[in-house]
């Protein structure tokens, strides 16, 4: 007989649970969420209900569409993200200069506003601290901090630069001395181009030494944080600008030769048709898969465990051509497979991530997730409906998995149940022995009571919240990403339900060790 095959990963070992939020729905009057008092105040709560993760989406700087999946670079952290209130304490800012936020909708994320409001006051920061050198800064030494960081720093900042130069224009569509870093770092530009590269360098210390001490304050509360790494980049992004010899691209016009995607299915009868650019694996492979592994150490600077999106490409994926209408024509190619992640294994061996690996799969693909030993993912949501086979039925899950009511892309649970058909209702009062009047908290206590090591919740099904709340519609273009809670419903929230929350931890095992804070 074979001997069994060593996992390369065994990191989840023990039940907990945890809360999906992104950042940008934190509560405050800066027109986003910001990393701000509100971050103590959802520690505050994770804390009494004995909840231990917090995951987010990707923290990356977001382009056109303002999607968190779609950013300028894989490597740098989301300026929007700063809390300016804490500049103005330090010197780096007026009173006055944070009135226009204040004037932004609390209620939600109006990313047109925004974004022509905040980065002027970012720029502003900028200039004072070029005008005041010995300015005190609590985020360490900022020459430092660029050395630390040159390797994605400076072709992500002067890829801004040159962005705001070309009047936003995507890279492919510049001079050619200035379509790819190689050429555009010894061209002549502007003084003004290299000021702002610089001004964009000083918001990259700035977020990141704002996010080390949310991770300090995390780590002091017992919070570990899940982060999310989009498998493919945007197209238009520093990542592929600086390096286009990792990608499927014309070397010379910087087009992509093939694009991303998935095949038609039940749910998108054209299947859908992503656009990023495909990697040429053959190329990471000959380093060693180097630009990955920098990838990954940059996400875990951010986050103590990192969600892999579209895990199964790394076995194989849909290659569209890029001048197909739809994604209708692809075929399938094989990905990097185990050997990319041997090569994690041997260079960060104690890497916690998760692979999500949703959707119609090909044997190989639960075949090298096995062999990874990652655990996976399971939606409840996806769960009814069918017959005892379903694989995201409790009964058939498996304790190295993740398990969601659903994520960032689903519906709200309140909003799926009441627009899902009569049939599926009926198939989840029934498996479940519920009249489903509170099926938010149905799904809730199911999660917890599931044998998966991690269950975790959206902030909008604690909430109770229906489809107005939801975070992104896949496919849609506008209104997503805009959702934000109140400091009034986590308050109600935490008074009412933190308690409730903790016992099923302990009826479930998912609280460990963890004494409560005592805030309430």
């Amino acid at each position: 007989m074979p001997k069994p095959v060593t996992p390369l990963f065994n990191w989840l070992d023990q039940r907990d649970a945890g809360i999906l939020l992104h950042p940008t729905s934190l509560p405050g009057t800066q027109g986003v969420g910001v990393l701000d008092g509100a971050v103590d105040d959802w520690f505050a709560f994770l804390s009494d209900a004995s909840i231990r993760y917090w995951q987010v989406c990707p923290l990356g700087p977001t382009g056109y569409g303002d999607s968190p999946y779609q950013c300028f670079s894989t490597f740098a952290g989301n300026p929007y993200l700063i809390d300016l209130a804490a500049l103005q304490k330090l010197g780096l800012l007026g009173q006055a200069d944070l009135a226009p936020l204040a004037q932004l909708p609390q209620d939600h994320v109006d990313f047109g506003a925004l974004y022509k409001t905040k980065w002027p006051i970012l720029f502003k920061t900028f200039e004072t601290f070029v005008a005041t050198p010995d300015i005190a800064l609590p985020y360490g030494d900022f020459e430092q901090f660029k050395q630390q960081h040159q390797f994605w720093l400076e072709p992500y900042t002067l890829f801004l630069a040159i962005k705001d130069l070309r009047h936003g224009q995507p890279w492919w569509e510049w001079p050619e001395e200035l379509r790819f870093y190689s050429r555009a770092r010894s061209a002549k530009l502007p003084e003004s181009v290299q000021t702002c590269a610089q001004a964009h360098t000083f918001f990259q210390y700035l977020f990141f030494g704002q996010w080390q001490a949310v991770r300090e304050r995390a780590q002091e509360k017992g919070i570990s944080i899940i982060g999310d790494a989009p498998i493919f980049v945007a197209p238009d992004s520093a990542d592929v600008w600086s390096q286009p010899e990792l990608f499927q691209l014309d070397q010379k016009t910087g087009r992509p030769l093939c694009v991303a995607g998935v095949p038609p299915d039940y749910f998108a009868a054209e299947g859908q048709l992503w656009g990023n650019p495909l990697y040429a694996w053959e190329k990471h492979a000959e380093t060693g898969f180097a630009w990955w592994l920098a990838r990954l150490r940059a996400n875990f600077l951010l986050c103590d465990v990192v969600r892999i999106d579209h895990f199964r490409a790394f076995d194989t994926y849909w290659s569209i051509p890029a001048n197909a209408p739809t994604a209708q024509t692809g075929q399938w190619r094989h990905g990097p497979g185990l050997a990319f992640f041997e090569a994690i294994a041997q260079s960060i061996p104690d890497a916690k991530l998760i692979a999500e690996d949703l959707g119609e799969l090909l044997p190989s693909v639960h075949t090298l997730r096995h062999a990874t030993g990652l655990p996976g993912m399971a939606i409840l949501q996806f769960a009814f409906g069918g017959n005892a086979s379903n694989s995201y039925l409790p009964h058939n899950l498996h304790a190295n998995s993740v398990i969601y009511p659903g994520t960032h892309d689903n519906d709200t649970t309140q909003g799926w149940y009441r627009s899902a058909p009569e049939a599926v209702r009926d198939h989840v009062r029934r498996y479940l022995h519920v009249s489903g009047h509170d099926i938010h908290w149905d799904f809730i206590r199911a999660a917890y009571a599931s044998v998966c090591n991690l269950a975790v919740f959206p902030l909008q099904d604690l909430l109770g919240l229906d489809s107005a709340a939801r975070f992104n519609v896949p496919g849609q273009a506008a209104g997503n990403w805009q959702w934000r809670y109140s400091a009034e419903q986590l308050s109600s929230l935490h008074h009412l339900s933190a308690a409730y929350l903790r016992e099923q931890g302990v009826l479930f095992g998912r609280t460990g060790d963890r004494p409560a804070s005592k805030t309430l």
